[in-house]
């Protein structure tokens, strides 16, 4: 077997483990073990693979441990804290239209549709959404290491001169509801996208009524959760 057989069967060989990491590594696992095992093992997959390549098969050993460690520690965490923050909103917002859910890096997710956030043109909060935000503000009270985002959107009907501030001052909307049920100011962050960022046909009723919504993110650093 010549040198460069040996450099590609040691590699597979390391590729071929770090895959198990994450295939097997998820039987009775916890929801937070689990993403942390996924992100191990896909870590420690593409480690492997740079590793090998560009230092044999000891570096593709040393490319899949280094690879799952940053795989398993990400920017943001998914801690038992966060999927019970998560579970809370889906009990609070069951039957509102509001999709609650855990983005691939990691952060919880609710997007406000139209219906119960903002009338056309205006962004002052509606009742139902101020009901959403009661119960929202309640969690993030009770985990306080949290940080929060959130965006506004409109439908593309008026100019952008309209819409780019309208959005943003939806966003704010929603965060000065926030703080105003004690949610510390400094969690928040706010941005405005205008109608850039449409999820639907703008050309319909329908389309244009839930490209006008609002999303809110929910993250909890790496380093925060770790204490």
């Amino acid at each position: 077997m010549n040198k460069t057989t040996r450099l590609f069967t040691r590699s597979f060989l390391a590729v071929s483990v770090a895959g198990a990491i994450a295939l097997t590594g998820c039987a009775n696992m916890s929801q937070t073990q689990e993403d942390s095992a996924k992100g191990a093992g896909i870590g420690a997959l593409a480690g492997a693979v740079l590793g090998g390549v560009t230092g044999g098969s000891k570096g593709a050993t040393r490319g899949a441990v280094l690879g799952g460690a940053v795989g398993a520690a990400g920017g943001y965490v998914w801690s038992q804290k966060m999927q019970d923050q998560k579970a809370a909103m889906e009990r609070a917002t069951a039957g509102t239209g509001v999709a609650v859910s855990q983005t691939a890096d990691n952060r919880l997710k609710l997007d406000i549709p139209a219906d119960i956030s903002f009338d056309v043109g205006r962004s002052n909060i509606k009742s139902d959404f101020a009901g959403v935000l009661n119960q929202f503000a309640g969690t993030l009270n009770a985990n306080p290491a949290t940080s929060v985002s959130i965006i506004g959107h409109t439908d593309s009907t008026g100019s952008d001169a309209i819409n780019n501030p309208l959005s943003l001052d939806r966003a704010n909307s929603a965060r000065d509801y926030l703080i105003s049920r004690g949610v510390a100011a400094t969690r928040i962050g706010t941005d405005g996208r205008g109608a850039r960022e449409p999820v639907a046909d703008n050309n319909t009723t329908a389309g244009r009524a839930k490209n006008r919504r609002v999303e809110i993110y929910v993250a909890e650093p790496a380093q925060q959760a770790a204490r």
